[in-house]
């Protein structure tokens, strides 16, 4: 095994070349590459993956730097303020993506806060009021892709952007929008509370306890007992769903073994919806499902990217996201009680994302990005770089800084 990290990792902030003449009021779209050279690119990932040649693990400072240039790439490359989805074979660098776009604008205000990255903190500005301006007029968000109508899991992740918004700014335009957000979820609760319909697929999904965790957060700024309601409710449901630390109704589809990516997401929600309340239940909840990833942790760092609810591994490739988001649960849980396994399996997992990341390729459009999957063919978001992966892993990063003993 290899020596414990014992290094800082937050320096000065990464800026994009031209970022210095980015303004609030939109910027210029970085042109896509022609089909030739997006298809070379690709190949050569998957030949790379294919002869198993991972990439050396440096320093954790190139890392995180490697992956900030590529993150504020992703927000630069869109017509818009939002946030590309990413850079993929299906598209080269594809249109803004609102629901992650939400949960990105915390990451930009995090590098602003921990790294004094000013820049970080105009494109947080700057993501914040776009999804201020795309918000529907219920209050909710829609994903084009799959119709007009909101959908809660995507109003939720908005929904965390208005409110870390709102706190650092204070500025009113982002509290409305985030109350239209929680008021449009409570409206599309059933009548137990739960959330049943608006959902991706038409079916209930435990890791809303994401958005439930959100909506307590706003509750914990704005108390409204409807929305406490709704949020317990669908918390409650989760805790209902696990046997042996798995959730049933945690992947995107029914009856198909979850990506570890929302695995995670389920724990993360009743992680931090425990902190918010200091409900042991949900605490002990997401113990027991991180305490279950914890033994899918091989020596190098590798999870299985899928796991049944049995707790069997599914899946022969790795989802690097869920890798990204389990590390951050292991942190925190670390935090809260000092047990040395969950260091180790974050810090092992963490290495693992950091030897499939390329740090030095002279493409810039992949260059400190994180593959959905390793290899790059596997399941979850095959063949692309999704914007979210890499937010995970600065996430992660940034928190490894703050907690290594």
């Amino acid at each position: 095994m290899k020596a414990p990290i014992q290094e800082t990792i937050l320096s000065a902030p990464v800026t994009t070349s031209h970022s210095s003449d980015r303004s609030d009021a939109g910027h210029s779209p970085i042109q896509s590459p022609g089909k030739v050279k997006l298809f070379q690119c690709f190949a050569s990932r998957a030949i790379q993956d294919l002869m198993n040649h991972p990439q050396p693990v440096e320093d954790l400072q190139s890392h995180l730097h490697a992956a900030i240039y590529w993150l504020k790439r992703a927000h630069d490359c869109s017509p818009d303020d939002g946030v590309s989805w990413g850079y993929s074979l299906k598209g080269a660098w594809r249109t803004s993506y609102r629901e992650t776009s939400g949960y990105i604008a915390e990451t930009f205000f995090d590098l602003a806060k921990y790294t004094q990255d000013i820049d970080a903190w105009q494109r947080a500005i700057a993501v914040s009021r776009w999804l201020v301006e795309i918000q529907d007029a219920d209050g909710s968000i829609a994903n084009t892709r799959y119709g007009q109508e909101g959908i809660v899991f995507d109003t939720g992740q908005v929904l965390q952007g208005l409110v870390r918004a709102y706190e650092e700014t204070q500025d009113t335009d982002f509290l409305q929008a985030a109350e239209a957000a929680a008021d449009w979820l409570v409206r599309v609760a059933d009548e137990t509370g739960r959330w049943t319909r608006n959902t991706h697929n038409g079916i209930p999904h435990v890791y809303n306890s994401r958005v439930a965790w959100i909506l307590l957060w706003l509750n914990s700024i704005c108390p409204d007992a409807d929305r406490e309601r709704v949020a317990r409710a669908n918390l409650d449901w989760a805790v209902s769903q696990q046997h042996q630390g798995w959730f049933e109704q945690c992947a995107f589809v029914l009856d198909v073994a979850p990506f570890t990516h929302t695995i995670a997401y389920a724990i993360r929600g009743l992680l931090e919806a425990g902190f918010l309340t200091n409900d042991q239940i949900y605490l002990q909840s997401a113990i027991e499902g991180a305490d279950a990833v914890l033994q899918h942790v091989r020596e190098d760092g590798f999870i299985p990217g899928q796991i049944d609810t049995k707790g069997q591994p599914a899946g022969s490739y790795c989802c690097l996201t869920g890798n990204c988001q389990m590390a951050i649960i292991w942190l925190k849980l670390y935090q809260q009680s000092g047990k040395a396994a969950y260091y180790q399996a974050a810090e092992r997992s963490l290495r693992y994302v950091m030897s499939c990341q390329d740090i030095h390729t002279r493409d810039l459009n992949i260059r400190g990005g994180i593959k959905g999957s390793h290899p790059i063919w596997g399941a979850y978001t095959r063949l692309s770089y999704p914007n979210w992966a890499t937010k995970f892993f600065i996430d992660a990063l940034l928190l490894l800084a703050r907690v290594q003993p």
